[in-house]
C-alpha cells in the first residue's frame, strides 16, 4: 500500500501519448536518448487529474509548471491556452472523460553530446503528455498509509529550490528507498534546520489537540492538493498552523493525513510505531478529506 496505490486498468495498455504534438500509440511512444531530460533530469513536470471532464486545479498546475521552468532558466515556447489544447487533444484521442491522471513533461530538449551545460542543447524543449486511466485504490482511505522518519534531508534553495518541480526527483527517491527499507510506505523529511518538512512524495500534515500543524511550505513542493486543504480547514473554521516543529512536538499527534494530486487526501494510520485514529469514521481526517472532496466538485461546478 502506497500514497499512488491505484485499480490497474486493463485500457492503459492502448493509451495514445502526445509527444511534441504528434500522438503516438505507447508503444511506439519514443524519446530520444539525448534528451535533457533523460540525460541529466533536465526539466519540469506536473500532474494534474481528469475528474468528470474537468482538469482539476489546471491554472494552478500551469501556474506552478511555468514558475518552475522560470526558475530554472528554462522557456517553454507555448502558452498556458496550447497547453489545455494539446492535453485535450490525446483525451479526445483516448476517448478519456473521468478518473484520469496525466502526466506533463517539459524537457529541455536534445543535446549534440551528453553534457551538462545548456550550450550543448541543438534544438526546441521536448514535451510529452501521458494520461492513464487510474482511480485511487479505496484501500488507502480505509486503512491508511505507514510514516517514519528518514535521514535524507530537503535542500536549501541554494541548492536547489524545492518549490520547482523539476525532473530531478534524486532528492525524494533516496528518501523513498530509505523509508522502503524501514517498511514505511512513505518517509518524514526534514528541511535544512531539523524541522520536519514533507514526505518523500506527498505533503505532511499532524492532527494535534483538533489543531492542524504543517510545516512553513518554505522547503516542500508548494502543493495545490496542500493549499486547497489549507483553505478547506480555514472554511471549515480548523485551526490549521504552517510553522515549524520538530518530531517530538508531534510525537504524541492523534491524528495525520498527507496531500498530492493523485489521491488528494490520504489518511495516516500509523507513525513509525505509534497507532492514529485518522482512519476512524469521526476522525477529523475524514472530515477534511469529505470537505477537499466537495470543494472539488465545487470547483469544477462553477
Amino acid at each position: 500500500m502506497s500514497s499512488h496505490s491505484y485499480i490497474s486498468n486493463p485500457k492503459n495498455k492502448d493509451i495514445f501519448i502526445n509527444i511534441n504534438g504528434e500522438l503516438f500509440h505507447r508503444d511506439n511512444a519514443k524519446i530520444s536518448v539525448f534528451d535533457s531530460g533523460f540525460l541529466l533530469g533536465d526539466g519540469v513536470w506536473e500532474g494534474i487529474r481528469l475528474h468528470k471532464s474537468k482538469l482539476v486545479f489546471i491554472s494552478e498546475h500551469l501556474e506552478r509548471l511555468f514558475n518552475s521552468a522560470r526558475g530554472i532558466s528554462l522557456q517553454i515556447p507555448l502558452s498556458k491556452e496550447d497547453i489545455i489544447f494539446e492535453i485535450e487533444k490525446v483525451l479526445l484521442k483516448n476517448k478519456m472523460t473521468d478518473d484520469v491522471h496525466i502526466r506533463l513533461i517539459v524537457s529541455r530538449g536534445d543535446k549534440i553530446t551528453p553534457y551538462q551545460n545548456p550550450n550543448a542543447n541543438i534544438g526546441p524543449i521536448n514535451f510529452v503528455i501521458i494520461p492513464e486511466y487510474k482511480k485511487t485504490d479505496p484501500k488507502i482511505y480505509k486503512n491508511g498509509i505507514t510514516i517514519g522518519r528518514v535521514s535524507t534531508i530537503r535542500p536549501s534553495e541554494n541548492i536547489l529550490s524545492t518549490h520547482y518541480n523539476t525532473l530531478s526527483k534524486l532528492n525524494c527517491i533516496l528518501a523513498s528507498i530509505e523509508a522502503n527499507k524501514l517498511n514505511y510506505d512513505e518517509g518524514i523529511m526534514n528541511d535544512p534546520n531539523g524541522n520536519i518538512s514533507t514526505c518523500n512524495s506527498t505533503n505532511l500534515f499532524f492532527i494535534k489537540n483538533n489543531r492542524v500543524l504543517t510545516s512553513t511550505g518554505k522547503f516542500c513542493l508548494n502543493g495545490i492538493t496542500r493549499s486547497k486543504a489549507i483553505e478547506v480547514c480555514k472554511i471549515n473554521e480548523i485551526p490549521c498552523n504552517e510553522t515549524n516543529f520538530t518530531f517530538e512536538d508531534i510525537r504524541d499527534c492523534e491524528e495525520a493525513f498527507v496531500t498530492g494530486t493523485f489521491a488528494g487526501i490520504i489518511p495516516v494510520s500509523k507513525i513509525e510505531n505509534n497507532m492514529l485514529s485518522s482512519t476512524n469514521t469521526n476522525s477529523l481526517v475524514n472530515k477534511i478529506r469529505a470537505s477537499y472532496n466537495q470543494y472539488i466538485n465545487q470547483s469544477i461546478e462553477s
